[in-house]
């Protein structure tokens, strides 16, 4: 089986890519030369696909169940996967998102054999009612921890600020009740409906062999037939739920998150809108703006505060936050900027200086196995290309830049969300 090379003139850097018969998409990022070896797995499922519609027909499920689903899948009549690892000195993990589950491994030896592992045992579900009930109670203490944890909470707070039906307000785990639901039949439904190969995704990263990664999946890839499976949502209104919300936990100083509601897209349109939305908060807020170095010098923010413009499958925002003591005063300094910029125009130096700053930053992804392999396996679930992202923000503008700035900076999809200590 030939693979297609998939090359970027601007980094001097290539991809290999095949479909497998199986149906799995098959990327292989080759660093000759690297000491280890990375590889991720994963499926187009996340945690705001708890309606949806395939061979079975329409499916409700319990939220939370992907993630339950995903802890499950480490487990097998005969011990569990992270056992098996240990075995080949793999260091191995997985982890559930909004809008996909991945499963992955590290190694500086036995590469061949922690793929096997890594394919064979996300393909072995492995569910019972008994099984099923001692993980509700495992799972059910991580959602506690989870409710008490600050950063968790301002930013699901603030998503349940900005979307007033679309799942992605809620939490990822879902709640004790929530998975008190999930039965052996439920995760099977899930499982059979996402993990068809025909919706998953394998990349590997590092000094690897291409003929070795095919030998390993001809041996372990189980064929199935190409099932369609697609999730619904009810319409999401325009605008947001409601502007403000406070909550106190235990904390010394205070966490804000701010948010403004975006218009989701994917592919290329994907990768537009986030490198467009990066450039202008670099511009913005970034380490070498006025704003940053003024707020930051006043000692109103530290170096907790961050930007990003997040999206997945059907949603999209962005997201301004971090540790403040006067979070509405940061609320209020954003907005005057954005004024400023809008009445005056982005200065192009500005403009170069923070797209510069970005693509170097994606482009310093290809120098570590980990972020490439999971860059890739990232832009393939968003149904981009491997180089669509630094090809995108190479090709902005500043008159792009500039209309994103007139258009989604506004109080009409803007929400604040602050935790405040108990005392």
């Amino acid at each position: 089986m030939d693979f297609e090379v998939i090359e970027s003139k601007r980094l001097k850097e290539r991809v290999l890519y095949t479909k497998h018969p199986t149906g799995l998409d098959i990327f292989i990022v080759p660093k000759a030369g690297y000491s280890s070896q990375y590889a991720i797995f994963g499926t187009k499922y996340g945690s705001i696909d708890n309606r949806f519609n395939s061979v079975q027909g329409e499916v409700n499920v319990p939220e939370g169940i992907a993630h339950f689903l995903e802890h499950k899948l480490f487990e097998s009549e005969d011990g569990d996967a992270f056992t098996r690892f240990a075995k080949t000195g793999a260091s191995a993990n997985a982890y559930t998102s909004f809008d996909r589950t991945c499963y992955l491994f590290s190694c500086t030896s036995n590469f061949k054999e922690s793929l096997e592992i890594l394919l064979d045992f996300v393909q072995s579900p492995y569910f019972t009612e008994k099984t099923v009930q001692k993980e509700q109670g495992i799972i059910g203490q991580e959602i506690t921890m989870y409710e008490d944890d600050p950063g968790w909470r301002v930013m699901f707070n603030l998503l349940k600020l900005l979307y007033k039906t679309h799942p992605v307000r809620i939490d990822i785990a879902g709640t004790t009740e929530s998975i008190s639901k999930i039965t052996a039949d439920l995760l099977y439904k899930c499982y059979n409906a996402f993990y068809n190969l025909n919706n998953m995704v394998l990349c590997v990263a590092g000094d690897v062999d291409p003929a070795v990664v095919l030998e390993v999946a001809d041996k372990i890839l189980k064929p199935a037939p190409a099932l369609e499976v697609t999730s619904s949502f009810e319409p999401e209104p325009v605008g947001i739920v409601a502007a403000r919300f406070e909550q106190k936990l235990s904390i010394s100083v205070p966490l804000f998150n701010m948010g403004f509601k975006g218009i989701p897209s994917n592919g290329w349109d994907d990768a537009k809108s986030e490198a467009v939305t990066d450039i202008l908060l670099e511009i913005i807020g970034g380490d070498s703006s006025p704003l940053y170095r003024r707020l930051y010098d006043a000692g109103i923010i530290n170096a907790s505060f961050g930007m990003q413009y997040f999206s997945g499958r059907s949603f999209a925002a962005t997201i301004i936050g971090g540790e403040s003591r006067e979070p509405d005063r940061v609320a209020d300094e954003f907005f005057k900027e954005i004024e400023t910029l809008k009445a005056k125009g982005i200065a192009k130096a500005d403009f170069e200086r923070a797209k510069k700053t970005i693509y170097g930053r994606l482009a310093a992804q290809y120098e570590s196995i980990k972020d490439v392999a999971n860059a890739v396996a990232g832009c393939r679930f968003a149904d981009m290309g491997p180089f669509d992202m630094i090809d995108a923000v190479a090709e902005t503008t500043i008159d792009e830049v500039t209309q994103k700035l007139s258009k989604h900076f506004t109080k009409d999809n803007y929400a604040l969300s602050i935790i405040l200590p108990l005392k």
